[in-house]
């Protein structure tokens, strides 16, 4: 298993449309892929939005992000990249 953590940077957070390309990046991985709010103790499968969105992670939140299998490695490191570029906000 990989993880890396990462601070939530864009200014409304991790709202649907971050969201949705948060997921749809997770999705081209093979990789079990997790996601938890710091502090919290609830982790949920990245690849579905419904439950990403459950997280509400605002601006300042720092997140955990962890996958097992193949491409574990690469699905973090990216997963993590487009959280520390604001998802292009």
């Amino acid at each position: 298993m990989y993880t890396q953590t990462v601070e939530v940077i864009n200014p409304s957070g991790l709202h649907s449309r971050p969201a949705s390309s948060f997921v749809r990046l997770a999705a081209s991985f093979q990789s079990k892929i997790k996601i938890r709010k710091i502090g919290e103790d609830l982790s949920v499968n990245a690849k579905a939005i419904v439950m990403l969105l459950t997280l509400e992670c605002g601006p300042g939140d720092t997140v955990e992000i962890s996958a097992e299998g193949d491409d574990e490695k690469i699905a973090v490191d990216g997963l993590v990249a487009l959280v520390q570029t604001g998802f292009g906000e």
